[in-house]
């Protein structure tokens, strides 16, 4: 089977669970939320798109190994079949509170390097998908990355993670110095529907730290098939573990990691 045809079957997968997520949408009553942390939620939507995700995924690929958010899995650094790296629902918060941004996202890691990848946002019917050296997509057209070429003129966007009350470093002092160099940043709640909209054109530019593999393996893919540029605060193309990572359209890459090592607030 090709990666175009195992992609075919992860966006169909990838439909199938934001039809539940869409059906369950807008969830307000947070009596019904659960809590991983302190600011990290878990709903009964996010185990039951996962459930369906996994049951599909082990149905086409049962030698396949499976990595995802809520019921773990195996280690994509290690050696072995290819790993399907799943987020159920990223924007759990959002959808917690009735606040539509949030998706599906599904990739397919060989090697420590994502070859195929699907970010579905359910509730505006978007699906964004890639295979390596195939060409990223939005909805079926080819997509790519903007022609911005300078950082004052760049539309970034961001996170902030879940440790962000106790720890030294919550990334507010990169937002305080790249708001000031750029043209605005933005801050969504869902990592992987970022990198889509860095793929897509929509922002110019994304960083953020701590994150996890789930969050970022599919929007990688897209951003570099949509002929952007992915990686670590110190410019290396590994970073798909999500502690760190940028992304961008490539032309104000390094300016933006000109100013995440100067750090720092201004």
């Amino acid at each position: 089977m090709n990666y175009e045809q195992i992609l075919s079957i992860a966006i169909s997968t990838a439909h199938e669970a934001g039809a539940v997520i869409r059906r369950a949408f807008p969830r307000t009553a947070l009596s019904h939320v659960g809590f991983k942390g302190e600011v990290n939620p878990v709903t009964e939507t996010d185990t039951a798109s996962e459930a369906i995700i996994v049951s599909r995924l082990r149905e086409f690929f049962p030698d396949h190994r499976i990595l995802a958010e809520e019921s773990g899995g195996d280690d994509y650094r290690r050696s072995g079949p290819p790993i399907w790296v799943i987020d159920p629902l990223d924007g759990t918060n959002n959808f917690a509170h009735g606040f539509p941004l949030l998706c599906v996202s599904i990739a397919m890691v060989e090697d420590g390097r994502p070859v195929v990848g699907v970010v579905h946002d359910p509730l505006h019917g978007e699906t964004f998908a890639a295979t390596a050296g195939g060409g990223a997509f939005l909805d079926g057209q080819p997509m790519h990355v903007s022609p911005v070429e300078t950082l004052d003129r760049a539309f970034l966007a961001t996170g902030f993670p879940y440790d962000r009350r106790t720890a030294a470093d919550n990334n507010v002092a990169r937002l305080d110095r790249l708001v000031r160099h750029s043209l605005g940043v933005r801050r969504g709640g869902a990592a992987a529907l970022d990198l889509a909209y860095v793929a897509a054109g929509r922002f110019d530019g994304f960083w953020e730290i701590r994150l996890a593999p789930w969050d970022v393996a599919a929007g990688i893919l897209l951003v570099r098939e949509a002929g952007g540029r992915a990686t670590d605060f110190d410019g290396e193309p590994d970073c798909l573990s999500g502690e760190q990572i940028v992304a961008s359209n490539g032309h104000i890459h390094e300016q933006i990691l000109q100013h995440i090592r100067q750090g720092g607030a201004q």
